[in-house]
């Protein structure tokens, strides 16, 4: 499969006021490190990042970074390592490339995603997903878009866990014994209420009852 391709700039000033003009000129400061290169302070357009991001496999996709450095240019094979993002205004602040290598394995988190409907869920049942992310360790080639569980089989009081879970290439590195997921019993009727019903129902018998005795006393009378 292709890989998609990011352009950069080095750029030679740092600091907090350097990125905030950065931002204000609608570039994105962002940095690239490795086991095997030297750091460098790059700017990348935000839309162009996006749009990257947007049509692959998030932060696990592998990346061409096109680094331009006054008249020369190189490329360095990437993957997205962090990207900050503003809480309210939900654009990009910051983001970090790590170099990696198709030959030399890396650790990364894989997302969990559940399939199916369980026998649980269908008499009642409520499926609680525990663990949203598995941490892996693979090459750049083989790493899974998701690692999918099919949860139909679970009936209520039945778990899933980290041991159950099938990886084709590579290994999980998170604890085996952690639950992914799990069917719990509906949430017990509330006894309160039932007991404020029986007694009002109770004075209203006995209210009933009382106002026979009068009516036969007035009769009697």
């Amino acid at each position: 499969m292709e890989k998609p391709v990011l352009n950069a700039e080095v750029r030679e000033q740092k600091g907090k006021e350097i990125a905030k003009k950065l931002r204000t000129k609608g570039l994105i400061p962002a940095v690239f490190y490795g086991p095997h290169s030297e750091t460098l302070a790059l700017m990348v357009d935000p839309k162009e990042l996006s749009n990257t991001l947007r049509t692959e496999a998030g932060k696990n996709v592998i990346i061409d970074l096109n680094i331009r450095k006054g008249e020369e240019s190189f490329q360095k094979m990437v993957m997205l390592k962090e990207i900050q993002i503003h809480p309210l205004q939900r654009r990009t602040l910051h983001a970090d490339f790590y170099e990696v290598s198709m030959d030399e394995m890396i650790t990364l988190e894989v997302p969990v995603h559940l399939l199916g409907k369980s026998e649980g869920v269908k008499v009642g049942g409520i499926l609680e997903q525990v663990l949203r992310t598995i941490q892996i360790q693979c090459f750049p080639g083989d790493i899974p878009r998701s690692i999918d569980v099919d949860v139909s089989p679970l009936k209520i009081g039945d778990s899933i866990h980290v041991k159950e879970l099938q990886l084709e290439k590579g290994r999980i590195l998170s604890d085996l014994n952690f639950t992914v997921a799990t069917v719990v019993p509906p949430a017990a009727e509330e006894v309160k209420p039932v007991e404020e019903a029986a007694a009002e129902e109770g004075a209203e018998a006995e209210a009933k009852e009382e106002a026979v005795e009068e009516k036969k006393k007035e009769e009697e009378k």
